[in-house]
Formats: C-alpha cells, sequence, structure tokens
C-alpha cells in the first residue's frame, strides 16, 4: 500500500506513476473521498470508465470499490473515451463521473479525470480530495454503494451521427495512436458515410507505434506518410483517450488546435451572433480578430480543460478551445471538451469545400513554434514563473498578459512562458510575423530565463 502523495493531486486532475505514486490502494482512498463529495453535492450516482492503459482495470475496480464504500452507486461503462464518460453524465441521470486516464502521458502514469455535479473540478476542489482522504480513517459507510456496467457506446455514436451531416463523401486517414479513441473513430466517421483509413487503432497501452499525442509533430508523422500515399483528403489524429484533436491536410500542413478554432469559430457564430468565444493563452494572435471579424467577443483565458470549461459554464459561451486541442461545443453539444465529436463537426465543415485543404491552409497563421518544454525538477517551473513576472522586463512589448503565466505582446509577434499543472516544465510558445521577429522575442525570453536560473537546458 503506497503512501499518498500531495504531487498526484494537480490542478485540474490526478495523475501518477503507478507502482511509485499511484496504485489500487490510492484509487481506493480517492474513490472514497470523491463519493463523500458528491454525496455531500446530493449526488448518489458516479458514472466511471476507463482507458486502454495496462493498469487500467485494477485501477478502476479499486475506484469503483472505494465509491461503493462511500455509499455511491457506480455505473462502469468499461473501456471507452474521455468524453463518453462526460456524455453519460448527462444522459444517464448521474452528474457525476471520473475517466481513469493517463490522457497524454507516458504508459507507466495513471490518472483520474473527474466532474463532480456537473461541474470539472480543478484547483481546491482537487486538493480538498487529498486533505479528506488524509483526515478520514478510511472505513466505509453503513450501507455500500451498488455497481452496474452499462455500454453506452451504440447512444453516444448515434447522437453524433444524428448530429453532424456531411456534405459529400470523403476519404480520411484516421490516427489514433493505438489510445483509446481507435475503438470509436473508425465506426463513427464510416457511421456518418465517410471512408476511413485506419492508423494505429488497435486499442494498446503500451503505445508501440508512437506516443498519442497530436500536439507535437513527430506524432503526426505516420499520418502525413499515409496522406502522401494514399487518396485519402483529410488526416485527423487524437490522444490518449480521445478528448483532443489535430488536424493534417493533403499537402502535410499541420492544422493547430488555434486555427481549427477559426474554422468552428465562424461557424458557431453564424447561430449565435455576438457570442463569446473562448481561448486559452497558447493560441495564436491572429484568433481574436478572426472571432471579431465573424461578430464575436473573444476571450481569452487560462490553460487547462477544466479551468476552460469552468470558464465556458460562467460565460455561457457557445465555443472554446485550447491550443493542446481540447475543443468544447456547448452549441449542438454539451460543453465538454470531446476530440471524437469536434472531427465529426470539422469534417461536417470540410465535406462542403471541393478543396479541405485550400480552406485550411488559407487561415491567417505566422511563424510560430509548437509547444516548447523546459524540463526543471518538481516545484521549479512554479518559482521559475514567479521570479519573471516579479522581474522580468521585456523592451518593446506593448502588453504582458498574465492571467496564467506570462504572454508577452508585441506589435509583430508573442512569447509565452507557463508553469504546466502536470509536470514540473515551463511550457513555452512563441510567434511572430518574421523569423527575425521569431528570434528576437525568443532572445528577449532566453535572457530573462537564463538570467533567473543559469543552467536551464533552453529548448530553442
Amino acid at each position: 500500500m503506497l503512501a499518498l502523495s500531495k504531487t498526484i493531486f494537480k490542478a485540474y486532475d490526478i495523475r501518477g506513476v503507478i507502482g511509485s505514486t499511484l496504485d489500487a490502494s490510492v484509487a481506493h482512498r480517492i474513490g472514497q473521498a470523491f463519493g463523500r463529495a458528491a454525496l455531500a453535492k446530493g449526488e448518489k450516482t458516479v458514472v466511471i470508465g476507463r482507458d486502454g492503459r495496462l493498469s487500467g482495470p485494477e485501477l478502476a475496480a479499486a475506484l469503483a470499490a472505494g465509491l461503493q464504500a462511500a455509499g455511491v452507486d457506480v455505473i462502469d461503462l468499461g473501456v471507452v473515451a474521455t468524453p463518453m464518460v462526460y456524455y453519460g453524465t448527462n444522459v444517464l441521470g448521474a452528474a457525476s463521473g471520473i475517466m481513469v486516464t493517463g490522457s497524454h502521458n507516458p504508459p507507466d502514469y495513471n490518472g483520474f479525470k473527474m466532474v463532480l455535479a456537473g461541474e470539472a473540478i480543478h484547483g481546491e476542489t482537487i486538493t480538498a480530495l487529498y486533505y479528506d482522504i488524509t483526515a478520514h480513517d478510511g472505513r466505509p459507510a453503513p450501507v455500500q454503494g451498488a455497481y452496474r456496467t452499462h455500454d453506452i457506446r451504440a447512444a453516444y455514436l448515434e447522437r453524433i451521427i444524428g448530429d453532424v451531416k456531411i456534405s459529400r463523401p470523403m476519404k480520411i486517414a484516421v490516427d489514433c495512436g493505438n489510445g483509446v479513441a481507435g475503438a470509436f473513430a473508425g465506426d463513427l466517421f464510416r457511421g456518418m458515410g465517410l471512408e476511413v483509413i485506419e492508423l494505429f487503432c488497435e486499442v494498446d497501452g503500451t503505445f508501440p507505434n508512437h506516443h498519442p499525442d497530436p500536439a507535437h509533430p513527430e506524432n503526426l508523422q505516420d499520418l502525413i506518410a499515409c496522406l502522401r500515399e494514399s487518396d485519402a483528403e483529410i488526416g485527423i489524429a487524437f490522444d490518449g483517450d480521445g478528448d483532443r484533436l489535430g488536424v493534417v491536410t493533403k499537402d502535410g500542413q499541420i492544422i493547430y488546435p488555434d486555427r481549427q478554432m477559426m474554422l468552428f469559430a465562424a461557424d458557431v457564430l453564424s447561430r449565435n451572433p455576438g457570442a463569446q468565444i473562448l481561448y486559452d493563452v497558447k493560441c495564436t494572435r491572429h484568433l481574436a480578430p478572426y472571432i471579431a471579424k465573424h461578430g464575436g467577443e473573444p476571450l481569452m483565458w487560462k490553460t487547462g480543460h477544466s479551468l476552460v470549461k469552468a470558464k465556458l459554464r460562467e460565460t455561457g459561451a457557445p465555443l472554446g478551445g485550447e491550443m493542446s486541442g481540447h475543443i468544447f461545443f456547448k452549441d449542438r453539444w454539451y460543453g465538454f471538451d470531446d476530440g471524437l465529436y469536434a472531427g465529426a463537426r470539422l469534417l461536417e465543415l470540410l465535406t462542403r469545400e471541393a478543396d479541405p485543404s485550400a480552406l485550411m491552409n488559407a487561415l491567417p497563421q505566422s511563424d510560430s513554434t509548437p509547444e516548447l518544454h523546459l524540463h526543471l525538477n518538481e516545484g521549479e517551473n512554479v518559482l521559475l514563473i514567479e521570479h519573471l513576472r516579479a522581474n522580468a522586463t521585456f523592451p518593446g512589448s506593448e502588453r504582458i498578459i498574465d492571467i496564467d503565466g506570462l504572454r508577452v505582446e508585441y506589435p509583430d509577434g508573442f512569447g509565452l512562458a507557463r508553469s504546466s499543472n502536470t509536470t514540473p516544465v515551463v511550457v513555452m510558445r512563441f510567434e511572430a510575423e518574421t523569423p527575425e521577429a521569431l528570434e528576437r522575442i525568443q532572445g528577449q525570453f532566453r535572457r530573462v530565463i537564463v538570467a533567473a536560473k543559469p543552467d536551464a537546458v533552453l529548448p530553442f
């Protein structure tokens, strides 16, 4: 039985290393604590599911037992994509749910994404689970909760296929990186009337081909090659638990989620004129003017799927999105991040076009970097950002946005440094109108980071 480590209680989920900070005993205690939190909100039932990781069955069983020990009934969906648990909390008469997933982390990680009484919990609410576990004697409730399984697959696929309509047949390539989305994506898109080439859609928690994280270009190279060598028109990719989307054009261009958001925003605003559209601090500076041009109100917010969902609920915005690939549709959908649904919505738009790649390639863009990671020791990432906030100067900048790290905006680009909420990393991203401007902005960040931490091994 592992000692409970506070380090696994992250800003918007729980995540740890199997055998080191996470095992069945920890999962059981988390289940009990979450069950008590659910009961305190008047919730009697919790929906659970798990991705394809090898540690999933043991953790999910222990989690269910913990929830039942708290006196909560459990509906177990089995092996599903994360959005299918979220969907379950909207349609099964139970507004709380836990997905056992390590998302895009390496195979030895696993964790829990949680919805409590209809809200994706984050921050202090997650930390409160830790304190509840440490304060509780672990004794079960007088009456144990019930347990049942439920197959939600058909209802979920039918709900999307009934909502999203394509305008013409199209052949697409789909790369699931052996993540759990592979169990559903092919059937979903074929059900919509598309022809599908499947890459790595066999669920395998060892991820033998490439890492299931479409935010990083190296994980999209197989998809790019498939588009080059086949007659597929578009390529889409998913992360390990199916809540994030990656997109590649016929000519091998990666359409990052902040540019996908332009297409989604224009479409959503055609039905919701004047609405707010949410996006996170990592997104391109071209997104706000694009939203405004299409009659919307752009609203930048913190990175983190739970944080964006909470802001979406607060504002009533019909659409939100993150650079990482989490897209949240409240328009025609439920407001949670769902890579499979976002992929379907994208294909609805693209099948209206004779040349969908040309449409996407024409979206505004600048020279930019993908996410760059400065790896540090546990806790150093937070301290470094605090130091930069207090001391760093950026000559020539127009404004500094500090809602989440530091986003420094210049007349010709921006630089971002923010602390990851899941790993001891400072995440950076840069964008500029010219390669020279990109180098200048990166040079300013290099200067202030090295001044604060001379031994930093920078990724640029």
